[in-house]
């Protein structure tokens, strides 16, 4: 019985679908984590991330060679992945085997020589050139490092969410050749995506934030072109451009903060949005800064730099919150970095995490709030590890990654 993902029009097979055992299988993770200026590693949760999917593969007995990038080139992060393989190998309990190879000679003997429920991780993949070009699946799948290394594996697996809006070799290029399905973490981002799809979730409720104001202006567009969201609940610059398209005049510190980020050159288009009907709130209050101390003002007699939402604010967002299907939250109510505006954010995730229904935060600085590890996922909420392909998904955009899944269910080949 097949048991692949219903998203849109793609239908995506997971591991329950290829079902590989004692084979050779190919894994494209995400191990893209922070480093300190001596390039040692200093987060290892998106390592952490990945273990059932690598954990179930080596117990049916599975070669497991992992592939993943770290940083771009001329980037302090752009490091080895020697000491990914010693972390990994500590939370797997199984010896993890670093190959200072991607794609030449020394890698393919040594997959080749790879026993049976051995795991090998395989250098940056970004060491090699051709990971760094982006192109259609077809033209991925004919590059050296797919059409050197696919001969050596059975099946290909990509776990690697937050690299699906990318059209790498790496991501879309292995589909095209090998049979390939979505590893257990990719998986569990793909049924949330699925979530903000499904029509029968109601009322849907899309919490939208920060300061990349362009970027959420697209994900309104969408939301309402495609009928998504039955409300729009708006915060940081993102608030306050709405509140200004609104005819709302606000101090003059935060309408230079505006005018600073770029986001008053949007207002038109924030307008033409406010128009077509979008069903958008703005915060009826605020705290603010204002000669160094720290007060609460009302929306429309600010005096203040707008630092976070108010308590007014945070009651009304947060009942519609808690009778809501669906929540879905991306960027964060206020200046978060700074802890003491942070309650505006804290208190919309209580709320989404405390209410009825289903949760999807959508990575960045509200995901590492929530308290729960990057790809947490249970039936109440989801934790996104890819913030840019969360947003490329909310903005309408198709995810390569996904596609070339779907492709290879469909057994096309390159």
């Amino acid at each position: 019985m097949s048991l692949l993902i219903q998203l849109g029009d793609q239908l995506i097979p997971t591991l329950d679908d290829l079902r590989p055992r004692n084979s050779k299988v190919l894994v494209r993770v995400d191990f893209n984590s922070p480093v300190n200026d001596s390039g040692m590693l200093m987060d290892d949760s998106r390592i952490r991330a990945h273990l059932q999917t690598v954990r179930e593969l080596v117990d049916e007995g599975n070669s497991v060679v992992l592939m993943s990038h770290q940083g771009r080139p001329g980037g302090r992060d752009f490091v080895s992945l020697s000491q990914h393989a010693k972390v990994l190998s500590r939370y797997l309990g199984v010896e993890v085997k670093f190959i200072e190879d991607v794609m030449g000679p020394y890698a393919r003997q040594s997959i080749r020589s790879l026993g049976q429920g051995e795991v090998a991780m395989l250098e940056n993949v970004r060491f090699a050139s051709e990971e760094l070009v982006e192109s259609p699946p077809r033209q991925q799948a004919n590059t050296f490092l797919v059409r050197y290394l696919s001969p050596l594996f059975n099946y290909y697996v990509n776990d690697a969410f937050a690299t699906a809006h990318r059209s790498q070799p790496s991501v879309v290029g292995f589909p095209l050749v090998l049979p390939s399905a979505a590893g257990r973490l990719m998986e569990s981002e793909v049924r949330a995506l699925a979530k903000v799809l499904d029509r029968s979730l109601g009322p849907k409720v899309f919490v939208l934030g920060g300061a990349k104001v362009a970027d959420t202006l697209k994900v309104i567009e969408n939301l309402v072109r495609n009928r998504l969201a039955d409300r729009i609940l708006t915060g940081g610059l993102v608030g306050e451009l709405f509140a200004v398209a609104k005819g709302v005049m606000l101090s003059i510190q935060s309408m230079e903060a505006l005018e600073r980020s770029g986001a008053l050159a949007l207002l038109p288009r924030a307008r033409r949005i406010l128009m077509s009907g979008a069903p958008i709130e703005v915060p009826m209050d605020y705290r603010v800064m204002a000669g160094g101390e720290v007060r609460e003002e009302p929306l429309g007699r600010v005096s203040g730099l707008i630092m976070d939402i108010g308590s007014g604010t945070v009651e009304v967002y947060s009942s519609m919150i808690e009778d809501a299907g669906l929540t879905v939250i991306r960027g964060p109510m206020g200046v978060v970095e700074l802890p003491q505006f942070r309650e505006g954010t804290m208190a919309v995730l209580r709320a989404a995490m405390e209410g009825k229904g289903y949760t999807v935060i959508g990575g960045g600085h509200v995901a590492a709030l929530s308290g729960l590890e990057p790809g947490a996922s249970n039936s109440r909420v989801h934790v996104s590890t890819g913030a840019a392909a969360f947003l490329a998904f909310l903005s309408g955009e198709g995810l390569p990654a996904l596609e070339a899944l779907s492709q290879s269910a469909k057994g096309v080949r390159a």
